[in-house]
């Protein structure tokens, strides 16, 4: 792997211990992904935020780390919490657990991150270009910055996308990559997708089908040019949900969709004709609803 002087020295530890850690990180995952080099970040979205799944190893994990010195060095967001940090009381959390929540999030904020707990930072400010390189982890958040900004990130892992912060690096493989980019499954729609939960529905089913793979839709320009947040959010968000796709393009929308060569030759075609499926398949329980809960994205 080539780097440059700077990446370098921050991997020599000559910028301290804490940015040494975090390039470590971030070149230990080029070697085992074959990057042969880095590439500069415009913003990170950073996970592994609620304190359950962290606990106290992580919190001082992450004490440990800012202690050495690290902080960000681009514009770097916050994913949810694992309580609402104002009105934890009302949802009945004990107070032990909001303190030990509150702080993870004080141990991010010392490291110059913006303590946003959403994972919908495009709609925060944190809203990258086309072409631009991110660092973001958080499913359906790398969705859509994937596929409707057109920015360019792979899924980074909490620690990860905290070492890309540090540095400002990532591993150039991945999605980072043209070639990575191109579509190899072409979704043709043919059944009227009109609602927001239509788009959750077709995209649970090309998720199931599509596993990793970047899907290509036609049949969806029909609807109008420039579908509106809440229904690509919810398209994206599903096959993040059901499958692992990191990346779509939808013909007429999206803004790589129209680009020479983005649909490869020897791609694949799913017919989609009936979003039924879909539909029973999520809702197999048919009796009385006890609650209704609004999460991530949908609350974003």
């Amino acid at each position: 792997m080539k780097l440059s002087p700077q990446e370098q020295a921050m991997l020599n530890g000559n910028l301290g211990p804490g940015v040494r850690k975090a390039m470590e990180i971030v070149v230990a995952l080029g070697r085992i992904f074959g990057a042969r080099r880095l590439v500069k970040v415009e913003s990170v979205q950073v996970a592994g935020v609620s304190y359950r799944n962290l606990g106290e190893a992580g919190l001082e994990f992450l004490n440990e780390w800012a202690n050495q010195g690290a902080r960000v060095r681009v514009p770097t967001t916050l994913n949810p919490a694992g309580i609402d940090l104002r009105a934890w009381r009302e949802m009945g959390f004990s107070e032990s657990f909001a303190h030990s929540q509150q702080a993870v999030v004080e141990a991010y904020r010392r490291f110059g991150i913006r303590p946003t707990c959403t994972c919908t930072p495009y709609l925060v400010g944190n809203a990258p270009g086309v072409g631009e390189h991110l660092a973001w982890a958080e499913s359906s958040a790398v969705s859509y910055a994937n596929s409707v900004l057109g920015a360019r990130t792979n899924r980074e892992g909490g620690p990860s996308a905290l070492a890309a912060a540090i540095t400002g690096r990532a591993a150039a493989y991945g999605l980072h990559l043209d070639e990575n980019r191109r579509a190899t499954l072409l979704v043709d729609v043919r059944c009227p997708v009109r609602a927001t939960s239509d788009f959750g529905a077709l995209g649970y089913l090309v998720g199931k089908a599509a596993r990793n793979r970047v899907p290509y839709f036609v049949g969806l320009e029909v609807v109008g040019h420039g579908l509106p947040v809440p229904l690509l959010k919810a398209l994206g968000a599903a096959m993040a949900a059901s499958g692992a796709v990191a990346l779509y393009h939808v013909a007429g929308v999206t803004p790589e969709a129209d680009l020479p060569g983005i649909l490869s030759p020897d791609h694949e075609t799913l017919i989609v004709d009936d979003l039924r499926p879909a539909y029973d398949a999520l809702n197999s329980d048919a009796h009385q609803i006890d609650l209704v809960w609004f999460g991530c994205p949908h609350a974003g």
